[in-house]
């Protein structure tokens, strides 16, 4: 019997319920609330909104006490109606009673993240949803706190902060950035002023609040002296210097984290110093710059982009040159692709930037240093065959062998690009300089062929 497609009438969505009308739908959810717990402590809450924000706190606060005494252990089967009962109640403290009265909903709000302890204790959750669940709350802590105001605020989470850091330090951290930038302020010099120099948990969360309240020296003061010489560290605290126009102190924090040789073992010579990491050089430009050492600053990018072959770092070379010499400055990029050390990365480069002609050349003069395995080199062939067709082929046939050379076998794709290949070929002179297609299949199966007999 052919199933019966539904109609649209018949869908369980809001414009077809409201059809309903208001008394049919109000037996329905009386007659479901006599059998389900949940949805009718939702109803009782609803309707105490309708009252005030006080009738609504205290139906809150009987659901937020009941789970905060329970010691009854919660297994997996559990979980789900446990997490979408704490999902609901979050969803009334914000959506409901946060608009009638911010100050109530931010007390709420505190005291459903302190369920968290032990909750973590007495449910069975090897899948790591409920702490998921906590940390997705925290984009709504900016909203209640912003909506409750600064004097209301600071003190509740000043209190959480200062009594429970070990949840709070994580919460306040994530959700930093949905808080004013006077609150974090406020909190900032709650947590540091007069106190030492935070460390741990308090230092993490010192550093998004002042991030957030774009309190630089704040910022600076949260990271430990030892780590702020490491490089990569070292660097960003340069970078922040030098943006802020403190091209003194930028180029101290500089030269502190400046990579330095390690001692060398007998009878090996003296040790290189490490190459300085990406960040690093980056906030050299950076206090170049605010220096006021703007050719250096443009050496020291050029140093940088023939390393990374970044175009980010070549389009920042370019923007500040008159016509005509942004194309001297590319020919000069493109070349320093072509040439670079590890030939995928230079054509990477040149096939993304686009630079189709060199990418092109850079395939037929080093083919023999090409890696098939690379994930886009079909896309590639495929940008390249129109006007290149060599060096489709060469990418199409070093495609190929790598894949026969990695499953031992001329499979399915194989032979599509085999096929592919032989379309490439017949697009060629005739005094190209490469295997016709017939050497190339049969070094293909000669390839397969050692592994297929050892099986």
């Amino acid at each position: 019997m052919a199933r019966r497609v539904p109609t649209p009438k018949k869908t369980v969505n809001a414009a077809n319920l409201l059809a309903l009308g208001a008394e049919r739908l109000s037996a329905l959810l009386f007659e479901a609330a006599s059998i389900d717990p949940a949805l009718k402590r939702r109803l009782r809450m609803e309707l105490a909104a309708e009252i005030s924000a006080a009738d609504l706190s205290l139906e809150i606060d009987k659901r937020l006490n009941t789970l905060a005494t329970s010691r009854a252990r919660v297994s997996w089967r559990k979980r789900p109606a446990l997490l979408n009962d704490l999902q609901s109640l979050r969803r009334v403290i914000v959506d409901r009673l946060a608009p009638l009265d911010a100050r109530l909903a931010l007390d709420r709000l505190v005291g459903w993240f302190d369920l968290y302890p032990a909750l973590g204790a007495r449910v069975s959750d090897a899948k790591g949803e409920l702490p998921l669940l906590f940390d997705a709350a925290t984009a709504d802590l900016g909203a209640v706190t912003s909506a409750a105001g600064l004097d209301n605020a600071a003190p509740v989470l000043g209190e959480a902060l200062s009594t429970r850091l070990n949840p709070w330090a994580s919460w306040v951290g994530r959700g930093a950035q949905g808080l004013s930038p006077e609150l974090a302020q406020r909190l900032l010099v709650d947590l540091t002023q007069g106190r030492p120099k935070p460390t741990g948990r308090l230092a993490l969360v010192v550093r998004k609040l002042a991030d957030r309240s774009g309190d630089l020296d704040a910022w600076i003061q949260s990271i430990a002296e030892d780590d702020g010489r490491k490089p990569d560290i070292g660097a960003e605290i340069a970078r922040r210097l030098a943006e802020a126009g403190r091209p003194a102190e930028a180029r101290a924090a500089l030269e502190a984290a400046r990579p330095v040789n390690t001692p060398a073992r007998p009878g090996r010579g003296s040790a290189e110093p490490p190459p300085p990491p990406d960040a690093w050089l980056a906030a050299e430009i950076a206090v170049l710059e605010a220096e006021g050492r703007d050719e250096e600053a443009d050496a020291a990018r050029w140093r940088a982009f023939e390393r990374t072959l970044s175009a980010d770092q070549l389009r920042a070379l370019i923007a500040k040159l008159a016509d005509f010499e942004d194309v001297v400055a590319l020919d000069r990029a493109f070349a320093l692709a072509a040439g670079h050390p590890d030939a995928m990365k230079g054509l990477a480069f040149l096939m993304t930037w686009p630079a189709l002609r060199e990418a092109a050349d850079l395939v037929e003069r080093r083919r023999g240093e090409l890696r098939g395995g690379h994930d886009d080199m079909p896309l590639w062939a495929a940008r390249l065959a129109g006007r290149f067709p060599l060096a489709a082929l060469l990418l199409t046939r070093s495609r190929a062998r790598a894949l026969v050379a990695l499953g031992g076998a001329i499979t399915e794709e194989v032979e599509g690009l085999i096929a592919e290949a032989e379309a490439l070929a017949t697009a060629l002179d005739d005094d190209q300089d490469i295997d016709d297609h017939a050497t190339f299949v049969a070094e293909l199966r000669a390839l397969a062929a050692p592994r297929s007999r050892r099986w």
